[in-house]
């Protein structure tokens, strides 16, 4: 498994900061964005979870950025997260443009690696929720492999019946796990993070979108160049060319960004 060879990577390596320090957050067209350094996680993360405040982790995209100043809902779900980390070449090009600060670029399973690496470090706890249950089953083999220390206190499939919902958050309160990893195959996506949090503990949680398919080996994640020129996406184009259509939205988000300019608009 790939992960097995990320493992000992920068993100995992940090040791917890003495005195870790607040993220330095940034707005970008009035969504905020998080500047965490790779040598700054495992403090911030030691951090959030020990605060009293919003144990969300979001990873933002350009896609969800624009969401947000659209949904009402899902906009105050990234205010209100405890990090917004952003995963898109053009976030950062508009965060330097805007505030002239350059936030840190993730890739998304490099950086849940990452973060499951540190919790390991505490011998911390994990909750899986989502994906089909061939891929939830192998994701679990696979994690409990390159993280042996990190215990593994749950996990359900996604694509679960309405009725069910009940027992699942009785379980994962139950099992008060450290950090929820929520997949694809969950009502609202994203969003049930946010309408059940009263029901999902005091640990870290993060929509992981379809990384439990790349865990399970049953889909492939974008290479690093790719990633570190901003082609991530075009793959997902490839195979559904409807997806071309986001030029518009992304000419639109550039205008934005020399409209906010121009007018100062924090």
């Amino acid at each position: 498994m790939d992960a097995e060879k990320l493992k000992k990577t920068e993100l995992e390596d940090q040791l917890p900061l003495s005195r870790p320090a607040l993220p330095d957050r940034v707005n970008v067209l009035r969504v905020p964005v998080d500047i965490v350094m790779p040598e700054q996680l495992s403090g911030i993360i030691h951090q959030l979870q020990s605060s009293s405040g919003s144990k969300d982790i979001v990873l933002l995209s350009l896609w969800d950025l624009l969401r947000a100043r659209r949904n009402k809902e899902y906009h105050s779900f990234v205010i209100n997260a405890g990090l917004v980390i952003p995963i898109s070449k053009s976030i950062i090009s508009g965060a330097r443009f805007l505030t002239g600060k350059i936030p840190y670029r993730y890739m998304p399973f490099n950086f849940v690696i990452g973060l499951l690496g540190i919790l390991e470090h505490k011998e911390n706890t994990a909750y899986l929720l989502g994906a089909r249950k061939t891929s939830l089953s192998k994701t679990e083999k696979n994690l409990r492999r390159t993280f042996p220390q990190l215990r593994i206190v749950g996990r359900y499939p996604g694509y679960f019946r309405k009725q069910e919902e009940k027992v699942i958050l009785e379980a994962i309160y139950k099992a008060s796990p450290h950090l929820l990893l929520v997949g694809k195959g969950v009502r609202g996506g994203e969003m049930w993070i946010a309408r059940n949090t009263a029901y999902l503990g005091n640990g870290l949680r993060l929509w992981c979108s379809d990384l439990f398919d790349i865990f399970a080996e049953k889909k492939k994640r974008p290479s690093e160049k790719a990633f570190e020129h901003g082609l991530e996406s075009l793959g997902y184009c490839m195979k559904n060319p409807l997806k071309f259509l986001r030029i518009f939205p992304y000419i639109r988000y550039k205008f934005l960004l020399l409209i906010y300019k121009i007018f100062r608009i924090i």
